[in-house]
């Protein structure tokens, strides 16, 4: 199986997840200060040779068409919700008890799937943290926070997961995602079950040390400060919808079917769907912030560390992982893929570490050339219902396999670690996923996809 693109092009990539998990750890202080030039020089290790032997056209349509059209409309996304849910704080006597917690998390995985895993992680992310701020044990709550609520919550609708949103582009029926709410369903009970028993665990031992929430009056008033935010959070989902649909309205294409835009270099171009889509986000970014008292802020320590060091790192992930992605595209009608549970492990295990979205076209369109007479006719062909959910619940569940699984999680473990949670390292989160989500994605499998 050649492929044009040789694998050792994937050696940056590689290296610079590398440097992720592993030079926080033995040089913490340094990372601090020089993470951004250790991006430049893995991308740079991957340009340069792409440069030599595809020529500066081929080496600029491929990076800039990544930062123009991948990774600005992701970091404009993720910077318009931190600054909207930003804006909004809750305040009352509420206490992260074992119960509050669980219920928070099986509020905000549906609420995913409304607005988004990255909104509904945004949203929830500081409210979770502030009931807990008296607890001592409290990481296991932010990790099982980012399997649920920024990643699994989100697979019941085109709203709630980018790959579910590109389904939907080429024929998947908008409320089809329901078919997995048996799945969502069954791994909650298990996962949440495994949370209640291990926060218990934690929980009594902070209050046997002595740790108290600080309650100064009885009963339990609760309030949002802010929550005009939630209009703007609302128009952030609606921008990012437009962005995913208007490519496909005829007024935005061309006689050639191509989407019309600004054009850059080479192919590349700035689609105005994408246009308008960063104008309304950051639109709304701007009257959260005027509309928004600072006080407000102040009460969430609200700094730009978090999404400073999430844009300092994915740009450089999203132009290494350009080798990977080729090499998947050319390889994956190719792989011998055709049972629903190939389907599931393998779009799952390249979403734990490639971008899920492209990862779950790859295998929606190698599915659709299989040649199946039943099913769901979309544009890329007929497509079994098993097989469709096997690929949607591996680009959305398995996404929570490792920080750069799915957009928000390295943003919950940053302003995790911003507000004094010491998050597991790059390896560590994984050890956790190993021992907690993994064992459910073979039940996952023997229950739904043999």
């Amino acid at each position: 199986m050649s492929t044009s693109i040789p694998l050792w092009l994937c050696l940056p990539f590689a290296g610079l997840l590398l440097s992720i998990a592993i030079v926080p750890l033995v040089a913490g202080e340094w990372w601090e200060k020089h993470r951004v030039h250790a991006v430049i020089f893995w991308s740079l290790l991957f340009i340069v040779p792409f440069t030599a032997m595809y020529g500066p056209l081929k080496a600029s349509e491929t990076v800039l068409e990544t930062v123009f059209n991948d990774y600005l409309s992701f970091i404009v996304m993720l910077f318009g919700l931190f600054c909207v849910a930003g804006n909004i704080t809750f305040e009352g006597d509420l206490a992260g008890s074992p119960l509050v917690n669980t219920l928070f998390l099986l509020i905000g995985t549906f609420l995913s799937s409304l607005i988004g895993t990255t909104g509904s992680s945004m949203l929830m992310l500081r409210p979770m943290i502030k009931i807990n701020s008296w607890r001592r044990q409290k990481r296991h709550i932010m990790i099982f926070f980012i399997f649920l609520i920024s990643n699994m919550g989100g697979c019941l609708s085109p709203l709630g997961d980018p790959p579910l949103l590109m389904g939907f582009m080429r024929g998947v029926p908008f409320l089809w995602s329901l078919h997995l709410l048996p799945i969502l369903i069954f791994n909650l009970v298990i996962l949440l079950t495994v949370f209640w028993q291990l926060d218990k665990h934690y929980y009594l031992k902070d209050v046997k040390l002595g740790y108290r929430p600080d309650i100064s009056k009885p009963g339990t008033e609760l309030s949002l400060r802010g929550a005009h935010n939630i209009l703007f959070l609302l128009m952030i989902i609606v921008a990012v919808v437009l962005g995913g649909t208007l490519p496909g309205n005829p007024m935005f294409q061309t006689a050639e079917g191509t989407v019309r835009g600004i054009h850059i270099v080479g192919e590349v171009v700035l689609g105005f769907p994408t246009i308008i889509e960063i104008v309304l986000i950051l639109a709304a970014a701007f009257l959260s912030f005027k509309t928004t008292p600072e006080e407000i802020r102040r009460t969430n320590h609200f700094t730009w560390g978090a999404i400073q060091e999430v844009a300092e790192l994915f740009i450089g992930i999203f132009i290494t992982m350009q080798p990977a992605l080729i090499i998947l595209k050319e390889m994956g009608p190719k792989l011998g893929i055709t049972e629903p549970f190939q389907m599931f492990w393998s779009t799952g295990l390249l979403s734990s570490f490639l971008d899920n979205t492209p990862t779950y076209l790859v295998f929606l369109t190698t599915a659709g050339t299989l040649g199946m007479t039943s099913g769901l006719t979309t544009t890329v062909g007929t497509i079994p219902v098993i097989f469709l959910k096997a690929i949607s619940c591996g680009a959305v569940f398995m996404g929570a396999n490792s920080y750069i699984g799915n957009a928000p999680n390295f943003m919950v473990k940053s302003i995790s670690d911003e507000n004094g949670i010491h998050m597991p390292s790059f390896f560590g989160y994984i050890g956790w996923a190993l021992a907690f989500l993994v064992p459910v994605f073979v039940i996952d499998t023997l229950v739904f996809f043999l």
